[in-house]
């Protein structure tokens, strides 16, 4: 697979990443298949089934070219792993109000672990027009970005989205308080979800997934190609794969 060029930002936690983190796992199965219950590969699979309902559309392989003019990682976009230059990278472009991406994340969770020190894992916006308070968790997401919480913030969204999810007024409020459990400097936060920028970064984000061509969340994508997921099995073998061709 040809990866896609693009600035690198890396995030300060990756500086620190232990020598044992970094060690290779030999290729194969992939460790987290083996253990995972019936629930586990049922909650993937939903997601698979709920991610093509929603995007209207049946399979059309197991990669997709997308517009090469369009970077899958944007310079400014937001490291959940980083395993450098070399490494393979997923990303998602996710809702935090969409009930298929709360179903991804303790998968994406469980590759990340699996692939520490050899995958890379990107997290991109896209929330959806249907869903009231999708914008406003991205905001508030990126508003705790810039104190460098993007992670506990983004993790925070998951956790509560059956609390907040599908409810028609401004969940703001709630978000903010997930600011105050985060320890974050409230002026701070309260100034970058009201400025613009915020939304505008937020909206750069949306507008690059919607000229590669993403209709639905979660999507993702593999060294800059689409993955269209089909099985249980489409994430983790493509991966694989990408290890493979990098041995």
């Amino acid at each position: 697979m040809a990866k896609t060029a693009s600035p690198r930002p890396r995030p300060a936690a990756a500086a620190g990443r232990s020598p044992a983190a970094a060690r290779r796992r030999p290729s194969g199965t992939p460790r987290f298949l083996t253990y995972v219950s019936g629930g586990f590969l049922a909650v993937l699979a939903v997601l698979v089934v709920v991610t093509l309902v929603a995007a209207g559309r049946s399979s059309e392989g197991p990669g997709q070219e997308v517009d090469p003019s369009v970077p899958v990682v944007a310079a400014d976009s937001h490291y959940l792993s980083d395993a450098g230059p070399d490494a393979p990278v997923l990303v998602e472009f996710l809702d935090f109000e969409c009930e298929a991406c709360a179903a991804a994340y303790p998968v994406v969770e469980q590759i990340r672990e699996e692939y520490e020190g050899r995958l890379s894992v990107v997290a991109r916006y896209f929330p959806l027009p249907g869903h009231a308070n999708a914008e406003n968790a991205a905001v508030a997401v990126e508003a705790a970005a810039g104190q460098g919480a993007f992670e506990g913030m983004y993790q925070r969204m998951y956790a509560t989205q059956a609390q907040w999810g599908e409810q028609q007024e401004s969940q703001a409020d709630l978000f903010r308080t997930f600011a105050v459990d985060l320890g974050l400097d409230m002026a701070a936060y309260d100034a970058a979800v009201a400025d613009p920028a915020t939304l505008a970064r937020v909206g750069r984000d949306l507008t690059d997934g919607q000229t590669l061509g993403v209709q639905s969340t979660p999507t993702f994508f593999l060294d800059g190609q689409r993955i269209e997921l089909t099985s249980v099995e489409d994430l983790t073998a493509a991966i694989e794969a990408a290890l493979a061709e990098r041995e």
